[in-house]
């Protein structure tokens, strides 16, 4: 089995992020997607988080009705920050081998992967699929950024996808440009505005119930 694993805050989920999801499986011959929330990231401010517990809510709800999606709270049971290496390791552990885990990672969280805890282990452990938004960063452009930050010698094969000899592929995947963004979100509640049509019918419900980002 082809798994997706695509973690992060989720504060909160909106149908950008479900809308990039649903593409990529089906483009990237996944399938299943795993999301799960972060429950300390080590890269955010946590000004204005809200709960661990209501995040994994508002994901699973958002996904509940959707096929191939799964929902893990695998971040929420370790103890301090939620660093990716051990995430990838613990998910791993639990699957076994049968199960060929792909990393789903925004291009910015991309190009910011040099400053996480064992940047190089992680591309020794799993294939990654960079979700490019629309900016469409040229090939060159991440060819010069993987040859110096990550390793040399990975080649550009097939136009978008960056082989290695003794490390994991890394795949450029053009998504759809959904310009929601949790922050907009949060902002559009802080002023009394509407957010109906930016997130899932569950979570808009759910945050109005919870009064949550107020």
């Amino acid at each position: 089995m082809d798994a997706g694993l695509f973690g992060g805050t989720f504060n909160p989920i909106h149908n950008g992020h479900v809308g990039v999801i649903q593409y990529v499986k089906a483009h990237c011959a996944l399938d299943t997607i795993i999301l799960y929330p972060s429950a300390l990231p080590p890269h955010k401010s946590n000004v204005n988080l809200a709960s661990a517990q209501d995040r994994l809510s508002m994901v699973k709800g958002a996904v509940k009705h959707l096929n191939g999606f799964q929902v893990s709270d695998i971040e929420l049971q370790r103890q301090g920050p939620s660093f990716t290496i051990d995430t990838i390791s613990q998910f791993k552990s639990v699957f076994g081998n049968d199960t060929r885990f792909h990393l789903l990672l925004g291009s910015d969280a991309f190009f910011d992967t040099p400053s996480w805890k064992q940047a190089r282990q992680i591309f020794g452990a799993v294939p990654m699929i960079v979700m490019q938004r629309g900016e469409r960063t040229g090939m060159a452009s991440y060819a010069s950024f993987i040859d110096e930050h990550i390793a040399k010698g990975y080649k550009l094969k097939n136009d978008n996808i960056f082989v290695h000899d003794g490390l994991f592929p890394i795949r450029i995947c053009n998504v759809p440009r959904i310009d929601i963004s949790s922050t907009q979100i949060r902002n559009r509640i802080k002023s009394g505005k509407s957010i109906s049509g930016l997130v899932p019918e569950y979570v808009e419900t759910f945050i109005r119930t919870k009064d949550l980002y107020k």
